[in-house]
């Protein structure tokens, strides 16, 4: 007897992100002709796993966290995907996070399959010593999970270098063995790679480049708006003000800024590497955070978490081309609107992949000790990111579709094509 009832974690009824990526898959399976057969194994993911973090804190006391690690797919390779820490984590956003990951892998043709993870903690209010204990801790908790041939986590918010660092060496501890390759965005001299560190940010702004040459939109003296200035944001920016853009607005946690004449990117990046916050920049005006949102630019770089444009906000975004920098950020319903308003939206799953093209380099560097130079890695990115736009931006006039469905057809075709090849066991 067969049965289709679908358990009530995997629902997508107001269950935030995961009930975003389930209405995805949903609108891309039309589209999918016989594939279509197999559409249920991407709107359930293949392993989840909840995990107690407890870890004494320097005070003495002893305090625990909730950690997940979610593998959606594995149909065409290893799990792949960053690890969080927030103190909003919770298991819908790194289900959703981790089937993202299976789309945004297949779409750019990396072997690799999805996966996530993130503990529920609020880093601010960790020292140094706590933040390793909780690192090490949830590491050692999932250890069974992850390596370099099962699953690769990488950084995500709030994590970094050092975070990775820490992975990897929890992990080589209990294997008794160095295994570099278990992590990705690890430090140059623990076998990390170089251009890693850019490589979102530089990929979000390729596809911009792409974009803006199939909208007729000039990047020279174009306006650029970002909503979150860290890694992703702040690359993306510097990328497009060197290319001669006006970055005219920036949102981070702090407030938002506008100089219509342009913000001096490299500051902001002084600025925020110093500690200080971007509302400290003198030579700009302070907006309010919704506000933001009706700025009139050539390009909006959402940057930072996820339904961040929704139906309340969409109807008054004023741009040409909308790069999400971020997993996430825009509502199906939100996604309506911008398309119904001429808004070009280049999806996550296409935009921000550039982290993990060059998470797949340094896996491959890894694996045979021998280590490529930046421009090498840089003109690898450049290629992978420029032929996945392409070949994407065919298949959205083909089918008269927008690029995120797009992107999603050619995804979904890729990942179970092969699972329908690999067929069931036992």
């Amino acid at each position: 007897m067969t049965s289709h009832v679908i358990p009530s974690y995997l629902s997508g009824d107001a269950l935030g992100p995961w009930g975003v990526f389930l209405q995805q898959i949903d609108r891309v399976t039309p589209y999918l002709g016989e594939l279509a057969f197999w559409i249920e194994s991407l709107k359930r993911p293949k392993r989840i796993l909840i995990v107690d973090v407890p870890i004494k804190m320097d005070d003495g006391s002893v305090a625990h966290f909730e950690g997940y690690r979610v593998q959606h797919n594995t149909s065409r390779g290893p799990g792949k995907g960053g690890v969080r820490f927030h103190q909003g984590v919770t298991l819908s956003e790194v289900m959703a996070l981790a089937g993202w990951m299976t789309i945004k892998n297949a779409a750019i043709g990396v072997p690799f399959g999805g996966a996530k993870g993130g503990v529920r903690v609020d880093t601010r209010g960790l020292s140094l010593a706590e933040l390793e204990r909780v690192t090490r801790r949830y590491t050692s908790e999932i250890g069974f999970l992850i390596g370099p041939d099962k699953d690769i986590p990488a950084p995500d918010v709030n994590t970094n270098e050092r975070v990775m660092a820490w992975m990897m060496d929890t992990y080589s501890v209990n294997q008794g063995r160095t295994s570099t390759g278990v992590v990705t965005g690890k430090p140059i001299s623990l076998g990390g790679s170089l251009g890693r560190h850019d490589a979102t940010g530089r990929g979000v702004f390729v596809v911009g480049q792409a974009a803006a040459l199939k909208q007729g939109v000039s990047i020279p003296g174009a306006r650029v708006c970002v909503q979150g200035f860290g890694n992703v944001g702040a690359i993306a920016a510097r990328c497009f003000a060197d290319a001669g853009a006006k970055v005219t607005t920036v949102q981070d946690v702090s407030g938002t800024i506008h100089n219509p004449r342009g913000l001096d990117v490299r500051k902001l990046i002084e600025m925020q590497l110093a500690g200080q916050h971007i509302v400290e920049y003198r030579d700009a005006d302070r907006i309010t955070d919704d506000e933001f949102w009706s700025v009139e630019s050539e390009f909006l770089v959402p940057a930072a978490l996820e339904q961040q444009i929704t139906a309340a906000n969409a109807g008054r975004i004023r741009t040409r081309i909308l790069l999400e920098g971020a997993n996430g950020p825009t509502t199906p319903e939100a996604d309506d609107i911008l398309n119904a308003n001429g808004v070009l939206v280049v999806p996550d799953v296409l935009a921000n992949a550039g982290g993990v093209t060059v998470s797949y380099f340094e896996w491959v560097q890894d694996f045979s000790s021998y280590f490529w130079s930046e421009e090498e890695i840089n003109k690898r990115l450049d290629r992978i990111m420029g032929d996945a736009f392409a070949a994407i931006s065919e298949t959205a006039e083909r089918e008269k579709v927008t690029l995120r469905t797009a992107t999603y057809i050619v995804a979904c075709k890729r990942v179970l094509a092969a699972r329908q090849l690999r067929g069931l066991y036992p």
